[in-house]
């Protein structure tokens, strides 16, 4: 099963509705769909953009309609990191008015697990970190200079064992860096884009 966030709204590929039935409590008004076909597609993602809450589409082959949705939009790679630090403490960032995580596009040539790290050496300034477990990955569609972007990011836990302090990449939009306990992470998550709280509750 995967859930792709196209236009914010949320569109869970699965090869039985009882497989996203999390998704289709949280979001009550999903409309379910078999097998959609090539054609119907633009006509799906118009939907979503005119105020559609989101999809469960069902098939035998998910994988299938997953081409036929990226095939809509430009995809970019991209890595990024759960950090905690020794006492536990997991790390969030502060931008676009959202808390987020740190993350950032993947380099030409360039391995997903070096991306993840040089990204968030890059947007926090913590340079001691090493990965300790892979989370997997998110997608969400964005335009940006006219086209239509499927971001498919990797995500991995990893451990802070350093002493620098945070430095905010004020270039990347970044505004705050504050280490929470994740007994309160449920305060920040209605300040968080969906597939960001996605990664949490799998961390």
């Amino acid at each position: 099963m995967k859930t792709i966030y196209v236009y914010g709204k949320p569109v869970v590929l699965c090869r039985t509705a009882d497989e996203a039935l999390p998704h289709a409590l949280e979001e009550a008004q999903l409309i379910r769909l078999k097998e959609p076909d090539p054609g119907s597609m633009p006509g799906l993602l118009q939907s979503l953009r005119d105020g559609a809450a989101g999809y469960i589409w069902e098939s035998d082959a998910p994988e299938r309609l997953m081409e036929r949705l990226s095939a809509a939009f430009t995809l970019i790679r991209a890595g990024g990191g759960v950090v905690r630090d020794t006492d536990g403490n997991m790390l969030l960032i502060f931008r676009q008015r959202h808390w987020d995580l740190p993350k950032g596009k993947q380099d030409e040539g360039e391995d997903i697990r070096d991306c993840a790290l040089r990204e968030v050496r890059e947007e926090t300034g913590l340079q001691n970190l090493r990965i300790t477990e892979e989370l997997g990955d998110t997608w969400h569609t964005y335009e940006r200079d006219g086209k239509s972007i499927l971001k498919q990011t990797s995500w991995f836990g990893m451990l802070f064992t350093g002493t620098e302090l945070t430095i905010p990449q004020i270039e990347e939009d970044i505004t705050d860096i504050q280490w929470i306990s994740p007994a309160n992470v449920h305060r920040y998550m209605p300040f968080m884009f969906p597939n960001v709280r996605d990664v949490l509750r799998r961390w």
